[in-house]
């Protein structure tokens, strides 16, 4: 029974995506092996194209095809304005919904002791290099409003006092305990606008 086997592996292979269960998976598995098997095959070329090619920009840790992403290497971006957002959906969520032109870094999470994620997994020696550098005038903070995106600003914010460089972080508007990519553009672009000192 190879098929059975093979169809198992899809169903499974298909649950590593958020939210999909496993009813979603074999619902997803036979729709594009019943409905749309060149559906399926774009998927695994794009899927294999993009696990080899996409890593994280060397500067600012978002994702990217190049050495430096299209934000780093656009030279009409403000350097000295830099917003820290948690993972790279938080990038295309602000550049998207406000008018920020200046430059970001992704943590790629927040820090979680109890998770074993501490500075170093969240590249937050690279973002004191950047902010030492002198090119930096404000870090903004688009961390979660959770216990833990809250512990993760203040020690960046710590990092950016030694360094005499402004914080600020974005204020009303995000649900508490919401996710960047989970808000409307209005509210984040509202969000994002009212940002306070810390």
């Amino acid at each position: 029974m190879t098929e059975l086997s093979l169809l198992n592996q899809l169903v499974d292979a298909l649950r590593c995506l958020p939210g999909v269960g496993p009813k979603s998976a074999q619902r997803m598995a036979f729709h594009l092996l019943e409905r749309d098997r060149d559906g399926g095959r774009a998927l695994a070329r794009a899927l294999a194209e993009a696990m080899e090619r996409i890593n994280r920009c060397r500067r600012c840790r978002t994702l990217s095809e190049t050495e430096l992403c299209s934000y780093c290497a656009n030279p009409r971006r403000d350097p000295s304005a830099l917003c820290v957002v948690e993972q790279p959906s938080g990038v295309i969520a602000i550049d998207q919904a406000t008018d920020f032109r200046g430059l970001f870094f992704v943590l790629g999470g927040r820090l979680s002791p109890l998770d074993g994620i501490g500075p170093d997994e969240l590249g937050l020696d690279l973002l004191a290099e950047r902010v030492r550098s002198g090119e930096v005038r404000e870090l903004i903070l688009a961390t979660s409003p959770t216990v833990e995106g809250g512990a993760t600003a203040q020690y960046i914010a710590e990092i950016a006092a030694s360094a005499g460089v402004s914080v600020t972080r974005i204020a009303h508007g995000v649900p508490l305990g919401g996710d960047l990519e989970l808000v409307d553009g209005g509210t984040l672009a509202h969000a994002f606008a009212g940002r306070q000192a810390l």
